[in-house]
């Protein structure tokens, strides 16, 4: 428990000056988590992170994230899509001369994580850049709903909610913080309202935290399917990157499926 508060306080220090600050710190900070969750996926994957794949992985998470600006000396038809399609390209390429070591299912694999890695950060950055309260409501909600998700399930959790994926998890604890997230959420939109109706968007800060973890089990099944305990150990006592964000990357492309960013 020292171990993660001792973290936990060194990740805010570093963190909070990031988000507050924006411009092009949090792009800087978005492109290295992103680089650092996609190697994670890599390493889980046991791939070797300077082999021609983990590359192409490096290059296509980067043309998600990185601020247009960087590639406007590119011809106009060679836009960040295209590039991340040719990063796609190289991976098939790759199978064929591998000699199996890299295969198809490898190649869908990597594919399939710098896409929801790419996107995520590029939607955090996003959040960023419609306005700090906005960040920080994504934040606040999906830290409350994880938060009163463990204290309501450690106290009246009976439940399973997903057993096979995440045996820890509860079905009390899930309502709880959802509630808690929805509590907290309406707090801080009275503060500083959006665009929506100010009771659409307590429905929505609700779909938020249930979409947040989800968030949480889909990197759960991606632990569970390589047999890891966490994504990595670059924060210790509380994982990976990937471990840290996982309910955010899913919930900020709904945020911007509804248009708050």
């Amino acid at each position: 428990m020292k171990q993660r508060v001792t973290t936990a306080v060194i990740a805010l220090i570093i963190f909070i000056p990031v988000i507050i600050y924006g411009h092009w710190l949090i792009e800087l900070a978005g492109l290295v988590l992103g680089l650092i969750a996609v190697n994670e996926v890599l390493i889980m994957k046991k791939l070797i992170l300077v082999s021609p794949e983990a590359i192409m992985a490096d290059i296509g998470v980067i043309a998600l994230i990185a601020p247009l600006s960087w590639f406007s000396w590119l011809p106009p038809q060679i836009d960040r899509t295209f590039v991340f399609f040719l990063c796609v390209l190289a991976l098939l390429v790759r199978t064929v001369f591998s000699r199996n070591r890299f295969t198809f299912d490898d190649a869908g694999s990597v594919t399939l994580a710098v896409t929801y890695i790419g996107f995520g950060f590029n939607y955090f950055i996003a959040a960023r850049n419609v306005g700090l309260p906005m960040l920080l409501y994504i934040l606040f909600v999906i830290w409350s709903t994880d938060s009163g998700a463990y204290m309501i399930g450690r106290r009246l959790g009976k439940h399973k909610l997903a057993p096979h994926i995440s045996p820890n998890k509860t079905w009390e604890g899930s309502i709880g913080g959802s509630l808690l997230a929805t509590v907290i959420g309406t707090i801080f939109l009275a503060f500083y309202p959006t665009q929506y109706n100010f009771f659409l968007m307590i429905v929505l800060t609700l779909i938020f935290s249930i979409t947040g973890q989800f968030g949480d089990l889909v990197e759960s099944a991606l632990k569970r399917h390589f047999s890891v305990k966490d994504s990595g150990n670059i924060l210790p006592g509380h994982g990976g990157i990937f471990d840290r964000f996982d309910s955010m990357l899913l919930v900020l492309p709904i945020v911007h499926l509804f248009g708050l960013i």
